[in-house]
């Protein structure tokens, strides 16, 4: 299976049973993912930890009146069908309400700083 998929629907999964720590295996792009949905307040915190060859994220959900801010994730560019989007074509997703995460050539962005740094990449997934 896809590791970014899997890393998604743990934290969907755990979002819709109320939990409030997710631990996901630890590679660069996840840890990146996780930074970023830290930044946009869907995560509380985002840590790495483990020993050796053995690391771990640990992910602490937001929620927010009793909800989970994390409420649907998509999965765009799978591993049978890359997706590729030039900066012009990243439009807000649930207008302005969500965000896009896009691999570019200047690391994770989400859709607004890519546009803003006028770059393209591979659009990993949306989450809202």
């Amino acid at each position: 299976m896809d590791p970014i998929a899997q890393m998604l629907t743990s934290l969907k999964n755990a979002a819709m049973a109320r939990k409030t720590e997710v631990v996901i295996p630890f590679s660069k792009v996840k840890m990146a993912m996780a930074e970023i949905l830290e930044r946009e307040g869907y995560l509380v915190s985002a840590v790495k930890k483990g020993k050796k060859m053995r690391h771990f994220i640990y992910c602490e959900l937001a929620y927010q009146t009793d909800n989970p801010r994390l409420q649907e994730v998509k999965r765009v560019s799978k591993l049978s069908k890359r997706v590729y989007a030039g900066y012009q074509e990243l439009h807000p997703v649930r207008q302005g309400r969500g965000l896009t995460i896009v691999s570019t050539p200047h690391g994770l962005l989400t859709d607004k700083q890519a546009r803003i740094a006028k770059v393209g990449g591979e659009v990993l997934c949306q989450i809202w």
